[in-house]
């Protein structure tokens, strides 16, 4: 190591003491809630196939992109509420706010749907700021953010209304729609207070259940504070068959557009039927680190990057 990776390091140093605070707060959340800690393996035979996320191979098999596969077999195994804090991987990412390996908190609660994940965000925040000494407010590149709740809830349908040169519908159309919510939604989105995006369209909503009544919804939301997306969450789908012809579905748009194809999840699928009514939740650590830490990049908040190593 030369003298100034040593200082890069050193620099660091107020940032990783806080991370390492916001992730025990983090637990101890859990644990006071009977959560069950649980540990799933990093290297699996077969990721979740998702149109926009390529795994990253180890051998035969692959580094999880998330470790929603196994801790779902968990749940309809019957562990009712489960967490666990992990590293993810992922093919091709990095930019200021991503990175190929990742730290990335996962929760299930059974009996329940998205709505009560959204409570579960609003309180676990709320506390991990209080435990870093925030009270009830803190700073993002110059902008106050207060976190007093209940936070906004905003429809896809309507923050695109609201915020982008196009309907939703007219950008799910024109194969169109991650780049408006990237480019036009999402800077708009949580600048005062945190807001959750839900209500997706149901072909943005792979693994989650549609919305009764509605099947073009899917029961997913996404976390945004500052323009940041934090979270990422659904009611689950439980229909094995209908599991496996998203799958399908989605194999067959990566194989057109020359994306790397996986094998099934069988061992997923057959569990699939045995899960209760459930809603399950993915948060970036790294990314809640960056924003209580005030940091403009993700390097800022991890002792190394890849370029370091």
């Amino acid at each position: 190591m030369t003298v100034d990776d040593s200082w890069k390091l050193s620099a660091k140093e107020d940032a990783l003491r806080q991370r390492a605070r916001m992730i025990r707060a983090i637990r101890r959340f859990f644990q006071d809630q009977d959560f069950l800690e649980v540990e799933t393996p990093l290297r699996i035979p077969a990721p979740a196939p998702e149109s926009h996320i390529d795994a990253v191979a180890s051998g035969e098999w692959f580094l999880q992109p998330s470790p929603e596969m196994c801790m779902k077999r968990l749940l309809a195994a019957s562990y009712p509420r489960i967490f666990q804090i992990c590293k993810c991987f992922r093919a091709g990412e990095r930019g200021d706010r991503h990175l190929p390996e990742f730290t990335m908190i996962e929760w299930y609660r059974e009996g329940t749907d998205y709505r009560t994940l959204m409570d579960d965000c609003e309180a676990l925040i709320t506390l991990v700021a209080r435990e870093l000494g925030f009270d009830g407010i803190f700073s993002r590149q110059g902008r106050e953010i207060r976190l007093r709740i209940p936070w906004e809830r905003i429809t896809v349908r309507e923050a695109f209304r609201r915020y982008a040169t196009m309907t939703a519908a007219e950008a799910l159309r024109t194969n169109r729609f991650d780049e408006i919510l990237a480019c036009e939604v999402e800077p708009q989105l949580g600048m005062e207070s945190p807001v959750f995006l839900y209500e997706y369209p149901a072909e943005l909503g792979a693994l989650a259940r549609v919305k009764e009544g509605d099947p073009g919804i899917a029961e997913r939301f996404e976390l945004y504070c500052a323009g940041l997306e934090l979270a990422n969450a659904f009611s689950e789908l439980t229909d094995a068959r209908e599991q496996r012809r998203r799958f399908e579905e989605t194999s067959r748009d990566r194989r057109r557009n020359g994306s790397p194809l996986y094998p099934m999840p069988e061992r997923f699928l057959a569990a699939l039927p045995q899960m209760s009514p459930s809603a399950g939740i993915a948060l970036g650590v790294d990314r809640l680190a960056m924003l209580l830490a005030d940091k403009s990049r993700i390097d800022e908040v991890v002792a190394f990057t890849p370029e370091s190593l």
